[in-house]
């Protein structure tokens, strides 16, 4: 923490118990007001989200495999992050679909959440539409990366994907983000 900063933290503290040890007892005994809660930010280490962002309703199909990035996320030990920078990697290349060949619309070999493709050491067709095998697939080119817990998803999401579109994976992140704050504790 810079000094600048830190000594702004300080003040703003001092002056808010200051403000608590002379108006505390005389608002102790004040009449209730309404409260309402006030939202408090959190800061983290992960970047905010990069410009417009797209959002989709998802199916059953589609929370099913939310669950399974998510559980195999945990299962290699990896945090939050990594899920969120998964999920919205899937967001990008399937719309969360485990897609199979697809083929005059398929992209060369590309298959299952991510559009992983053998030819290029994924795996087998197999492995890749298995959602546990492909999540850990990513998660393994991820963690090869050197800073990705602190660089932007879409940088993170692009080293490891190398997409003909590496922005796009910015768009998701927040329903991303979202979605790992709903079931990462379920």
């Amino acid at each position: 923490m810079n000094t600048i900063f830190r000594k702004s933290v300080l003040s703003v503290a001092g002056v808010a118990f200051a403000g608590g040890v002379f108006a505390g007892p005389i608002a102790a005994h004040a009449n209730p007001v309404d409260a309402k809660p006030v939202a408090v930010a959190v800061q983290t280490n992960a970047p905010k989200p990069q410009g417009d962002q797209s959002h989709i309703s998802l199916n059953d199909e589609q929370s099913a495999n939310v669950k399974a990035i998510i559980a195999a996320t945990k299962k290699a030990g990896l945090p939050e992050r990594a899920a969120v920078i998964s999920i919205a990697t899937s967001l990008q290349e399937s719309k969360l679909e485990n897609l199979g060949h697809l083929g005059d619309m398929n992209d060369h070999d590309s298959l299952g959440l991510f559009q992983q493709r053998p030819s290029s050491g994924w795996g087998t067709p197999e492995q890749i539409t298995d959602p546990a095998y492909s999540t850990t697939a990513f998660l393994k080119g991820l963690k090869q990366v050197d800073g990705w817990q602190d660089m932007a998803l879409t940088d993170a999401a692009q080293t490891v994907q190398v997409s003909a579109y590496p922005d796009a994976y910015a768009q998701w992140e927040q329903q991303a983000t979202d979605l790992v704050a709903q079931h990462w504790n379920s």
